[in-house]
């Protein structure tokens, strides 16, 4: 159907402003409340975030990232219905020095997103991939988890925000106004020989994942936030899904690609937006101009074959334009039917961890191939394809 004459599914009346997928046409207002509503009801489905915590949000400055912002910015505003009810913050991990930028490069591209987090009034923290090279050894190591609340925790502390108005939770703080900190030439060069002693653009790409994560959970702690939101859209942690699957990291996909995350222990990773199709957040951002910012990484201009991760992207992100249930398929089918065991005992915890991503150690070979025939299918069918077009 044509976008005007066809009418909303929704409300039955207004002409038809876009298409989700076959069936599914929505008029302006009424994709609004469910992106919305989707977002907040991801958070309260879950119950992971108590009234006044404080919550970290990752922002990268792409489309995911930035809608992720802009629903925590429009939640906690006085005029939102069923109000979110944590503490925000913002951090920006500055990756400029991993693809060779000049600090003028670097320094607009801060300024540019500072301007963002300021309209927002949460307080920001500005990181330069640098600052993973003064982390203390602590950070790869898993801190005592708080102890698990009954289910009735979650509801007694949202009658209390309510009694309170959260007038005894902690405010936001005034956001900071600096650019991009100082960072020691020998810092830059440490990190780009360090990145440049990695071979492939796959492992390349893994490294900086790693260390990204470890600088955003340090700043967490030290920051005293409980909680890091991260904003991986549905395509991305489908993508990330069968990526892991072929660097063999099978057995650490529901932590990968889960809802929650808690392998660092003090601190929860929260992806909210794994419901959301790159298409969905596209649109929002085109519709509601959510601003967001271009920035370059280590795969940009590169070929299908450059790594493993580019290559995945490129096969789903073409299947999926022939057939639009890719995504969900791969994602629904696998992703949420799979949980995180400990078969050997060690730890505090119980359980063994490696000691760079601290994800639980699967060693039982032989049990390897026991999750749902549709994850094994597509396995098949994804190392069929990767060894086809001779990855590196």
């Amino acid at each position: 159907a044509v976008i005007g004459r066809e009418k909303c599914v929704k409300c039955k009346e207004a002409p038809a402003a876009l298409v989700i997928r076959a069936g599914d046409a929505y008029c302006r207002l009424c994709f609004k409340d469910f992106f919305i509503h989707k977002f907040k009801a991801v958070l309260g489905k879950n119950r992971i975030i108590f009234p006044g915590e404080k919550v970290l949000l990752a922002v990268s400055g792409g489309p995911s990232s930035c809608s992720m912002l802009r629903q925590v910015q429009e939640g906690l505003s006085q005029k939102a219905n069923k109000k979110l009810r944590f503490v925000p913050g913002v951090a920006f991990i500055d990756e400029g020095a991993a693809i060779g930028q000049s600090v003028e490069e670097r320094q607009r591209t801060v300024a540019e997103l500072q301007a963002v987090f300021q309209a927002t009034g949460f307080p920001f923290y500005i990181l330069p991939l640098e600052q993973v090279l003064d982390l203390p050894a602590s950070v790869v190591a898993t801190n005592p988890s708080p102890s698990e609340q009954p289910a009735s925790a979650y509801k007694a502390a949202v009658h209390h925000f309510v009694e309170t108005d959260g007038s005894n939770f902690p405010r936001p703080q005034e956001p900071k106004k600096t650019l991009l900190p100082r960072v020691q030439e020998s810092h830059t060069l440490m990190l780009q020989q360090l990145l440049g002693s990695v071979k492939t653009l796959t492992a390349r790409e893994e490294l900086l994942n790693t260390l990204r994560q470890h600088l955003l959970v340090h700043t967490a702690r030290t920051e005293g936030y409980s909680k890091l939101m991260l904003g991986d859209s549905c395509t991305r942690l489908a993508v990330k899904l069968l990526t892991s699957i072929s660097l063999g990291r099978g057995a650490q996909l529901a932590q990968d690609t889960g809802f929650s995350d808690s392998r660092y222990g003090d601190i929860i990773l929260v992806r909210p937006m794994r419901d959301y199709s790159a298409k969905e957040v596209a649109y929002y951002n085109h519709l509601f101009t959510v601003p967001y910012v271009v920035i370059p990484s280590v795969d940009t201009k590169t070929v299908d074959k450059a790594s493993i991760q580019r290559l995945t992207e490129s096969f789903v992100t073409k299947l999926q334009t022939d057939f639009p249930s890719t995504v969900s398929t791969i994602y629904r089918l696998t992703s949420e039917k799979l949980q995180t065991a400990c078969r050997k005992r060690s730890g505090a915890d119980g359980c063994d961890r490696c000691l760079l991503c601290l994800c639980s150690l699967d060693t039982a070979v032989g049990e390897s191939l026991t999750h749902t025939g549709v994850t094994v299918h597509i396995t098949v069918l994804h190392f069929s394809f990767i060894y086809k077009q001779g990855c590196t």
